[in-house]
């Protein structure tokens, strides 16, 4: 079972033409098997297939990667550590702080970093406006958890200078993009061995 995962996820991350070690398909797959062991009682994803996850958890996440600047990242409203986990697995040269308001889903994410032994992960439990961080982040990672305006008025504060906001969204956001005044661009992107409708708003901050 966990074989067609892995076949399905060394193709994708060929297809994504990600340079991906035999070690970080070890840890995505560990990272499969963590969130399948830990659904039952925390609820995790609807998702309960573990070749579904692999598309449309962990390509989906990975589909990204090459639109990912700086070496400061936060992904806000990371659930079950999507996508900041398999992004900080696959460019540990990065720092990743993962950011929830559930309790059960952080005490999840911090099991994960400790299993898969991450030492470019941190993971707060705090509402996004309620964080006020030392230094801004490069990049802020949104999974599609509100409107594009009330994305941008979220996560304003944690943009730094030069730093870019990173939705990730379905397709069909020209009434949502309307509202936005800042400068931004919308990125297609395509996640391997599935149909799914994808794309990425970069939006540059500040506002």
């Amino acid at each position: 079972m966990m074989e067609d995962c892995r076949n399905i996820l060394v193709s994708g991350t060929t297809a994504l033409n990600l340079n991906v070690t035999e070690q970080q398909i070890q840890q995505l797959l560990d990272f499969i098997k963590l969130i399948e062991k830990w659904n039952k009682a925390y609820n995790l994803t609807a998702i309960r297939n573990r070749e579904e996850m692999v598309r449309l958890h962990i390509l989906d996440s990975l589909a990204i990667l090459p639109h990912l600047e700086g070496q400061r990242i936060i992904d806000i409203g990371t659930g079950a550590g999507l996508p900041g986990i398999p992004l900080a697995i696959c460019v540990p040269e990065r720092r990743f702080m993962l950011l929830d308001s559930n309790a059960k889903k952080t005490r999840f994410v911090q099991q994960v970093i400790l299993e898969l032994k991450l030492k470019n992960v941190e993971v707060l439990h705090s509402r996004v406006e309620n964080y006020r961080p030392e230094q801004a982040y490069d990049s802020v990672l949104a999974r599609a958890f509100a409107s594009l305006a009330d994305i941008v008025k979220l996560t304003a504060h944690l943009v730094g200078k030069e730093g870019v906001l990173l939705a990730m969204k379905g397709q069909n956001l020209d009434a949502e993009l309307a509202e936005i005044s800042a400068k931004k661009s919308v990125i297609s992107i395509s996640v391997p061995g599935t149909d799914v409708e994808r794309c990425l708003v970069r939006i540059e901050m500040p506002v």
